[in-house]
């Protein structure tokens, strides 16, 4: 079976012995041969191969069932030993591409179990992570290691009497979490699907999709969350055996399957708040909205007084918010849009601010600059955050001429910058997908120290969606999918049918605010509007709602289901008009605060208050927040009555004249 990508090795140790006794015993051999962990397509193997076999037709491979042990056989008419370079070497010796065919190894007792003896060699083995249950560790002068897999296969003890256990299993933990058993100090549990968060984010910033299914397969965890906007009914599919042969999943059972795959993002309707389920409630015309040009530098300077001190905020956000800012206006204007310069100050605040900001990154910047080489070797924390920080700097908006070529100091400071800022949240660390949201700040700055701050203000928000219980990513799916249905029930409810009304496939969007859907220059629109925090909270999920509604016909008319959906959306990266957007999402806007009946959970969401006293005032600003310090008395007398369906409950209700129903 041919490989689509090299493989890589990511860790290498010779002179690692499996004893041929366990018993001291003076007749025993001590096997000499290497041990590595090796990446192959997105999987991650560990394979051992005593040095005295040169021959890799002999090499016994662990399969994900486990069921039994596959040797490999050398094909014919290929020629297995290619002495050209190590690359070369490596895939035609280790993981023999396009040179291996596969044969079920005949087994003498006749039962089809794991039997790990070979006449030529019984020592060489290779498995998937995927399959190891646990490690012990023990010492005797020196460590050895044992690995149990999960069909209680126990392969032969590995003795470092050369040392680098430790660096073994630290470069395993890069692909599984280890963790200690609380009853066997020498026993390490192995867990295969929470993975660092940070990895989950691969497949997600990248375009391929080829080997989703194996990759699920393999890894049903990292593969749907790395590839969410791109997943399609491989993911159901892949479980489901031929309908002779038994039932399909019941639907009700589809969100305790996602919930499976991915812990930690499950959504239950029943237990969420905010899941009110509008009927007949009409939010009347949609307005007509016109955008305007950009914040010249004439424009801006009109808003400075003689000290620097920005006047008449509100009205600033909102030329900014209806036509965005001139390229030159960025540089200056992003600082105080991600309040890294507070509104209020003057220059000579803003210099001494960026004096103090200076010195306090560049301290953080010496933290990792001045570890050696042998401190890092016994961080490996940090080892990973560089490696993945290398891996993502490498790829990041290279068809830039800010990031384009080699040896680009573009690359150098986004690099340095993510490198600091682990010092900064060593918690959060880094996590791929980072790099996207420094890559246009840096761009408009073009300075190390002030692209660092505005970029913690960026992440100050945009934190809790790279945190590895995904609270923040589960919130948003949850707000999305409620605001959807009150703006159209119907389209919402042809998604649920199609397995998609959790909206997943918005994921990327939201985490990495539509980087990777929009032409960059059109990111940096988007993301200016939407810092002036206007019209309103959460101003993104109704970019989301906006390009939904442009698709929603095409869908629908169609007929698409999970695959077609999916599919289509992902599709849409780079096609998408921003100005289009951002007209049709403030349209939106006013109109849901023109309805006078709106549901609480959308009031909470787009943080606006129900007004229903005409001497409310608003802000300044044409967008500024309705204030009401009273509640309508008509908001609060409600008429309750409870409808039992099944085994769960219908809760209606009225609420301002509209009915809401609650399930329950």
């Amino acid at each position: 079976m041919a490989a689509t990508t090299p493989p890589k090795v990511v860790f290498e140790h010779k002179g690692v012995f499996i004893h041929s006794s366990p018993d001291e015993s003076e007749d025993q051999d001590l096997i000499s041969g290497f041990l590595r962990i090796v990446d192959k397509d997105g999987e991650t193997l560990v394979e051992y191969k005593p040095l005295e076999d040169a021959d890799p037709s002999n090499m016994l491979c662990a399969c994900k069932d486990s069921s039994s042990v596959v040797e490999w056989t050398q094909s014919s008419e290929d020629n297995p030993h290619h002495p050209i370079d190590h690359q070369l070497s490596y895939e035609t010796e280790w993981d023999m591409i396009n040179a291996v065919s596969f044969r079920r190894k005949v087994h003498a007792h006749g039962d089809g179990g794991s039997n790990h003896t070979n006449v030529r060699n019984k020592w060489a083995f290779s498995f998937n992570v995927c399959d190891l249950r646990s490690i012990t560790v023990k010492c005797e002068g020196w460590s050895y290691i044992s690995f149990s897999l999960k069909d209680a296969t126990a392969l032969p003890a590995i003795h470092f009497h050369q040392g680098g256990s430790t660096a073994f299993l630290d470069s395993l933990r890069k692909s599984v979490q280890i963790n200690e058993s609380p009853d066997d100090e020498s026993l390490l549990i192995v867990s295969t699907y929470c993975k660092t968060f940070s990895q989950s984010f691969e497949n997600l910033l990248d375009d391929t999709n080829y080997g989703l299914v194996q990759k699920f397969k393999k890894d049903p965890y990292t593969t749907t969350l790395g590839g969410f906007s791109k997943v399609t009914n491989y993911l159901f599919d892949a479980f489901r055996v031929p309908e002779l042969e038994c039932h399909q999943r019941p639907a009700e059972e589809v969100a305790d399957l996602l919930g499976e795959l991915i812990p930690g993002l499950e959504i239950n309707q029943q237990e969420e708040p905010g899941f009110e389920v509008i009927t007949r409630l009409d939010l009347g015309p949609r307005p007509e909205v016109q955008r305007r040009g950009p914040v010249t530098m004439e424009d801006w300077a009109k808003y400075q007084d003689s000290e620097g001190r920005i006047t008449n905020v509100p009205h600033l956000k909102d030329l900014i918010f209806k036509g965005g800012l001139c390229h030159a206006v960025r540089r200056e204007a992003w600082k105080f849009l991600l309040s890294y310069f507070p509104w209020n100050s003057t220059h000579e605040e803003r210099k001494l601010l960026q004096k103090r900001k200076t010195d306090e990154y560049f301290r953080m910047k010496l933290q990792w600059k001045s570890v050696s080489e042998e401190q890092e070797r016994r961080n490996s924390r940090l080892r990973d955050y560089r490696s993945l920080i290398e891996k993502d700097v490498n790829r990041t908006d290279r068809n830039n001429k800010f990031y384009e070529g080699l040896d680009n100091p573009g690359l150098i400071l986004l690099h340095d910058i993510l490198m600091t800022y682990c010092m900064y949240d060593f918690d959060l660390g880094y996590v791929q997908g980072l790099s996207d949201l420094l890559s246009p700040i840096l761009f408009v700055m073009e300075n190390e120290v002030d692209a660092f701050w505005c970029f913690v203000s960026f992440m100050d928000e945009m934190r809790e969606n790279f945190e590895e219980q995904m609270q923040g990513m589960k919130t948003q799916l949850i707000q999305l999918s409620t605001l959807l249905r009150l703006l159209d029930l119907a389209f919402w409810n042809y998604l649920e049918a199609q397995d998609s009304g959790y909206l997943y496939f918005c994921f990327r969007w939201l985490l990495i605010r539509f980087k990777r859907e929009l032409q960059f220059q059109d990111v940096l629109r988007l993301w200016e509007v939407m810092w002036t925090r206007l019209p309103c909270q959460n101003f993104h999920l109704l970019v989301c709602c906006a390009i939904l509604d442009s698709e929603k016909q095409k869908i629908m008319d169609r007929k698409y289901g999970f695959n077609e959906i999916l599919k289509h959306i992902n599709e849409l990266s780079m096609k998408l008009d921003i100005e289009e957007i951002l007209s049709k999402s403030e349209a939106i806007c006013m109109q849901i605060k023109n309805c006078k009946d709106l549901p609480h959970s959308v009031s909470e969401i787009l943080g606006l208050n129900t007004v229903t006293e005409p001497s409310a005032a608003l802000e300044t600003s044409e967008y500024g927040t309705l204030e009401s310090p009273q509640t309508s008395p008509r908001s609060t007398n409600r008429q309750d009555h409870v409808v039992t369906n099944g085994h769960s409950h219908l809760k209606e209700t009225t609420h301002n004249g509209c009915k809401v129903a609650f399930i329950s």
